[in-house]
């Protein structure tokens, strides 16, 4: 399995929790984003392989969301021809930066030991995008 395809799968589960649509696990009506911003730590961690989540509280609703994504998760994985078993972490932190803009930075390491922190903003997720010296524009 190419590493990524691992992102893709990555950012889609994310992503997915992030709209608060929830169509990958049956949950609608979730707002991560919300209940960061009411928590004082201003951040919710969601491990999507164990189905937990660290930083602020959740709610009933959204922890219930959480456990239902990790159970999607191999379902996912196998819709794109991979195992979960490839995945070694996949955690994703929600946050909302100064400018109100809602942020999630994906981490993800396979059995190999390889890994990426992609860092995503909006909604849907995009990738963050900066200039580079000779004034290019080119992902984070």
């Amino acid at each position: 399995m190419k590493f990524d395809e691992l992102r893709s799968i990555s950012h889609n589960i994310a992503d997915s929790l992030a709209s608060g649509v929830g169509l990958l696990v049956g949950v609608y009506g979730t707002d991560i984003f919300k209940e960061v911003s009411g928590s004082p730590e201003g951040f919710i961690t969601v491990n999507f392989l164990t189905g937990t989540s660290t930083g602020g509280k959740v709610s009933p609703l959204l922890a219930s969301a959480i456990c239902k994504y990790r159970d999607a998760l191999p379902v996912l994985c196998r819709k794109h021809g991979a195992s979960s078993t490839v995945f070694r972490e996949l955690t994703a932190r929600y946050s909302i930066d100064m400018a109100g803009s809602r942020r999630v930075v994906v981490t993800i390491e396979n059995n190999k030991g390889r890994r990426s922190i992609d860092e995503y903003v909006g909604a849907p997720g995009r990738r963050v995008r900066v200039l580079d010296h000779l004034g290019r524009v080119r992902r984070k």
